[in-house]
């Protein structure tokens, strides 16, 4: 088959090395130089390694606690999940990992992808709820390394997917497995559930970003598949410049709480990362927690079998060149570029 699929992720590095975390900072920052006004792509470079030499030595710490991050060996087994989905349906189709941030980059995958003679390729961002800066973002980056590579491959891209029944089902499992585990009733008086989720700075939602929409809906449409009578809503944001981002803060939500239990789902997330291992599992706990308060924390259910299958019922009708409307896929509006597709954007008449 002359199609590949390209699963599109964040990335973070394996071992806390200071070169490889600046590295890694520096791209995301200067990624979204636009949150900042610079008068040119220097001055822009040069901000981002400002910031970057800011924060690693926090980060670098966050990884020496775990161990370095998971994130990218998650991702590869999830390729994997995918590749054997698609296998037993009857699809010879090659999968490839592209990562924002951290190699093997966006542009290693098109070159690969470019070399076993692929015609076309599927862009699959690994981020349930769709964000500028992720989903969107990716895709962009995705297109922009077969422009520059100049090759001839024909990208189609998926960006939002959290209202897939299959993937509903395996967050509603994930926490209600970790509920039963734990002997916690939610809708015990003196326990708190808690949805914590990436926060996104308000300037994507001023330019028509989604993603906080998506946030609620799914948070909303979860906690009633739980039957979670009710539930806190806070982001984790990330304040390394000086602008408004998504509110609450997760770690200011909790500090607010008198219960004496407190549940915390990292509900926007399919990888363990320095943001569930560190943010929540340690700093969370440590600051925001009091000693007579118990904490729980949801896994992760990344290595969910039915991931395969759920990303195989994603870029299917791209493999078998049927119409994705079938699918309920309407042109994206987050990203309205032709042959990009979502399962969020509205009906139209």
């Amino acid at each position: 088959m002359d199609t590949g699929i390209v699963l599109l992720n964040f990335g973070e590095p394996g071992e806390p090395e200071r070169d490889r975390v600046v590295a890694y900072l520096e791209r995301i920052f200067f990624a979204n130089a636009d949150l900042e006004e610079a008068d040119t792509e220097e001055e822009a470079r040069e901000r981002a390694h400002q910031l970057a030499q800011r924060r690693a030595p926090g980060l670098i710490e966050e990884y020496e606690e775990i161990g370095g991050s998971p994130l990218n060996e998650q991702a590869i087994a999830q390729s994997e999940l995918l590749e054997s989905a698609l296998e037993e349906r009857g699809y010879d189709v090659t999968t490839y990992n592209g990562m924002q941030y951290t190699e093997p980059f966006i542009e290693d995958a098109v070159e690969a992808a470019d070399e076993d003679g692929m015609e076309t390729l599927v862009g699959l961002p690994v981020y349930p709820l769709c964000g500028a800066s992720t989903n969107v973002l990716a895709l962009d980056e995705l297109e922009d390394a077969v422009e520059e590579q100049g090759v001839d491959i024909d990208v189609r891209g998926i960006t939002g997917w959290h209202k897939h029944p299959t993937y509903n089902r395996v967050r509603a499992d994930a926490v209600s497995s970790f509920l039963t585990d734990n002997d916690i009733d939610p809708n015990d008086p003196e326990t708190a559930f808690v949805f914590s989720a990436h926060g996104t700075p308000a300037h994507y939602l001023d330019e028509g970003s989604r993603y906080d929409i998506y946030v609620e809906e799914f948070c909303e449409t979860i906690a009633s598949m739980v039957g979670i009578e009710d539930y806190h809503l806070g982001y984790q944001n990330h304040g390394n410049r000086d602008i408004a981002w998504t509110e609450p803060e997760t770690e200011d939500l909790v500090e607010e709480l008198d219960h004496d239990r407190v549940v915390v789902d990292p509900v926007s997330f399919l990888h363990e990362q320095s943001e569930t291992l560190s943010e929540l599992d340690i700093e969370l706990e440590e600051d925001a927690i009091g000693d007579d308060q118990e904490f729980y924390r949801v896994p992760i259910p990344h290595d969910d079998e039915r991931l395969g299958d759920l990303f195989a019922d994603l870029v299917e009708p791209f493999l078998a060149d049927f119409e994705p409307e079938y699918y309920q896929y309407r042109q994206c509006q987050c990203r309205d570029e032709p042959g990009t597709m979502c399962l969020n954007a509205p009906r139209s008449d």
